[in-house]
């Protein structure tokens, strides 16, 4: 774990990207920590063996020309919350980095005019930094597109303020709006059945769905993911243990 690594962004474009999720995740708790990862890209093949056996935090690791920068959140949506994650594409060898750290000093830390950053000093991680999706074993489920979602999610939405209005203002609990939440997110989402509609919710709160975009389902044991191409969300469905992977969901 490196507290002052520097990384370097592919596209200088991709800083903004990082800095407007952080934003977001901010905008739901002013302490939110992060779990930031960086890892290594492709390797060449005769060095794949030796690849295997090294880990992103490793002491004195090198991130390889094509590397990733993976930044999980999460954002709490019902009772266990849902992961974001939005990935960011490297240049130049770099220290490998694993951390949790501050989502507010790691905002301050994003260098858009440079398209750089140095990852900020770590923290102590909440419980669902040590439980992150895994690396391997997902299957795919089905794939839609933001517009067949938009209609059902906006409704719900409509339906969620709805509902809350009609409830007297000395009964509007935290527990009489979260019953009514759970209701309405729990429910299965049309475009892609297997998932709860909470999944479509949360990539939508974090800015993920934008129009015409595809979307693409997956289950792991223990985990169900929703793909966008600006970022991923994964719901816990298992208890603690399951998953724990330490690289970007691909």
């Amino acid at each position: 774990m490196i507290g002052t690594a520097a990384l370097a962004f592919a596209d200088p474009r991709e800083a903004a990207d990082l800095g407007a999720f952080l934003t977001r995740l901010l905008r739901f708790d002013r302490a939110a920590a992060v779990r930031l990862l960086a890892v290594p890209g492709p390797r060449p093949a005769e060095s794949a063996q030796s690849a295997e056996s090294e880990q992103p935090g490793a002491p004195g690791g090198a991130v390889e020309d094509g590397g990733v920068l993976a930044v999980y959140g999460r954002l709490p949506l019902g009772g266990t919350g849902v992961l974001a994650l939005r990935t960011a594409r490297l240049t130049g060898p770099a220290p490998a980095a694993d951390a949790t750290v501050s989502a507010g000093q790691l905002l301050e830390a994003v260098d858009e005019e440079r398209g750089a950053l140095v990852v900020p000093p770590p923290v102590t991680g909440p419980a669902w930094a040590g439980m992150l999706p895994p690396r391997t074993g997902w299957q795919l489920l089905g794939s839609t597109e933001v517009d067949l979602v938009m209609p059902q999610l906006m409704e719900s939405v409509r339906e969620f303020k709805e509902r809350t209005a009609e409830v007297p203002e000395h009964h509007r609990s935290r527990a009489v709006l979260d019953q009514i939440a759970d209701d309405i997110w729990s429910r299965p989402l049309a475009a892609l059945p297997e998932l709860p509609l909470r999944v479509a919710h949360a990539a939508y709160r974090i800015g993920f769905l934008h129009p015409g975009a595809a979307l693409t389902a997956h289950r792991a044991k223990g985990w169900l993911r929703l793909t966008a191409p600006h970022g991923t969300v994964a719901l816990r469905t298992a208890g603690p243990g399951a998953g724990l992977g330490l690289t970007p969901l691909g």
